[in-house]
């Protein structure tokens, strides 16, 4: 009796291991049926949607931004296919997916079709705003006392004259555009967060985190935590930043506004420190600089830097991005490069998610051939574009001599340390501001702008001002719910640097250390995004994300 029982037994448990394999089986033989179908649909798709994008921001005209917005139509009206969630749906709830590569791709595409369970109508009317907002952006040039100005001119005067006038109208002239594109934003708003109601979400801002896989309130706790960081510190730097410019302009600390702050937004640190990195830089070119450096740390740019737009042109795009058109080796940025410190910065930053793009494994499927997330290749970019103004790096790269480097080391230490936190306290703006405008569009957000600026940034309002400067930032209307990744980029990259000097090599530099590149292809770049973020970077790091080194590094 007992021997049947056992018997019995062994074959129940047998015929059960055989009905799970055969679920999970049959549910990953599906998933993988389905995968083969999407990326025949997709990828064309990706493609003509990337390479019209790069034409519109080359080009500005009205033919190519039609083109655009047609192929990003396209591109995600995939998303839209109610059979096709409602089969991932399946899978997906059967938890029978256990293969990591597949069930990695299961995941980041349900959210990309749970995105798009809306009516494509929906989805068309919102590309149309964005496209006619953009079209405004590209389009409008700053007039400064009759004479028109690129955004590198209205810059220039920002940061060296030392007329309160001249400032005063160059800082207002830009804001011009908010007028212009303000009640445009607020219906793109509204529509984008229809959009996210029709899928279940209090709004677009939630929406947006929770599909890119953050926790909206782990990531408004990590914000919480930064602010407590560097409120004191930030607090101190920004009384030496009043006295020195109080002296510069000839004026009370308690007259200066914020055209007196060297920038647009008070976002870059201002030059309160005697170190002029511009001038090492005007001889030079950043983009040979760039790309020797990249190449001497086993990172190679030559195929990224031959398809890139480099320069400034008539229509062009102002600002700098990079793109990965085909996910196969096509990765391009855009730049206007100049010959100063902010475009070495930037062609340094960008090249940063070049490398990213380009450097990941060919073997993956495509899904899968994108960083772990947003804010992990803004982390590559931002330890990049860091060495920019470092003496070390300067010095070895043959731009300035030793002797120069000791003697501008100090104050280029307190200038990154007081950029960070100029920045930290410039991203609490973006962030708390999209959070709450999505959570109400109709307030006044002239008001919740300022109110943020007054209260993170320490600048006041110049008086009566009732302006939507807000909108004159680009990213508000069309690189919603991101500028968060930014300052999560910087964390991380600090939390990678400490375990490169530690762990991989001594030279702070980087300089012809090819084993910096060796290990940010094989832990950072090639995973491409198999992994979860956070599990990626306790791989790469030997730890989760974590503040503490942003702190030891910029803020003790």
């Amino acid at each position: 009796m007992k021997k049947i029982t056992i018997i019995t037994v062994c074959v129940a448990a047998s015929v059960f291991i055989l009905s799970c394999t055969s679920k999970q089986e049959k549910m990953e033989k599906k998933l993988s049926a389905f995968l083969t179908s999407y990326d025949a649909k997709t990828i064309p798709l990706y493609k003509e949607a990337a390479l019209t994008s790069w034409n519109a921001n080359i080009t500005g005209t009205d033919a190519d931004l039609a083109l655009s917005e047609k192929a990003a139509f396209e591109a995600e009206k995939i998303y839209a296919d109610k059979e096709a969630f409602a089969l991932l749906k399946e899978i997906k709830e059967s938890g029978e997916v256990r293969d990591p590569i597949l069930a990695r791709q299961l995941e980041l595409i349900y959210n990309m079709y749970l995105g798009g369970q809306v009516d494509t109508s929906l989805i068309a009317a919102r590309l149309r705003m964005e496209t006619g907002i953009n079209k405004k952006y590209l389009n409008f040039r700053v007039v400064v006392a009759g004479k028109e100005m690129s955004d590198n001119q209205v810059e220039n005067i920002l940061r060296n004259s030392t007329s309160g006038t001249d400032l005063q109208q160059a800082w207002e002239a830009h804001k011009q555009i908010g007028p212009v594109v303000a009640e445009d934003i607020v219906k793109l708003v509204e529509q984008r967060n229809l959009i996210a109601k029709n899928l279940g979400f209090n709004n677009f801002h939630e929406m947006t985190l929770k599909l890119s896989g953050q926790d909206p309130a782990e990531v408004t706790v990590i914000f919480e935590e930064l602010d407590n960081l560097t409120r004191d510190a930030f607090a101190q730097l920004k009384n030496e930043i009043d006295s020195y410019y109080a002296g510069r302009y000839k004026i009370k600390a308690a007259d200066l506004q914020p055209w007196h702050y060297q920038n647009r937004y008070f976002q870059e640190a201002p030059e309160i420190y005697p170190v002029d990195f511009d001038k090492y830089y005007e001889n030079q070119d950043p983009v040979k600089l760039a790309a020797a450096f990249y190449d001497g740390i086993g990172l190679n740019v030559d195929a990224i830097i031959a398809r890139s737009d480099l320069y400034e042109k008539p229509g062009k795009n102002q600002h700098a991005f990079s793109t990965d058109i085909d996910r196969e080796g096509d990765v391009r940025t855009l730049d206007n490069i100049k010959p100063d410190s902010y475009w070495m910065n930037t062609i340094l930053h960008e090249l940063g998610h070049g490398v990213y793009s380009y450097y990941h494994d060919i073997s993956l499927p495509f899904t899968l051939r994108t960083d772990a997330h947003t804010f992990t290749t803004e982390a590559i970019a931002n330890l990049m574009g860091r060495f920019a103004t470092d003496p070390l790096w300067m010095q070895k790269m043959g731009i300035i001599d030793e002797a120069e480097a000791g003697r501008i080391s100090e104050n280029s230490s307190k200038a990154l340390r007081l950029q960070m936190l100029v920045f930290s306290r410039w991203a609490q703006v973006m962030y708390h501001f999209e959070k709450s405008m999505y959570e109400d569009p109709r307030q006044d957000l002239n008001k919740l702008w300022w109110d943020l600026v007054e209260k993170y940034q320490m600048l006041k309002k110049p008086e009566g001002r009732n302006m939507p400067d807000w909108a004159t930032k680009i990213h508000v209307a069309l690189y919603p719910c991101y500028y968060h990744n930014y300052l999560l980029g910087e964390v991380l990259a600090s939390q990678l640097y400490s375990y490169i000097i530690t762990n991989i090599t001594d030279n702070k530099s980087f300089v012809g250390e090819k084993a910096v590149g060796e290990y940010l292809k094989s832990k950072v770049f090639m995973p491409g995004a198999r992994y979860y973020w956070n599990d990626m970077i306790e791989k790469a790091t030997g730890e989760k994300l974590t503040a503490k080194y942003y702190a030891k590094q910029f803020v003790e």
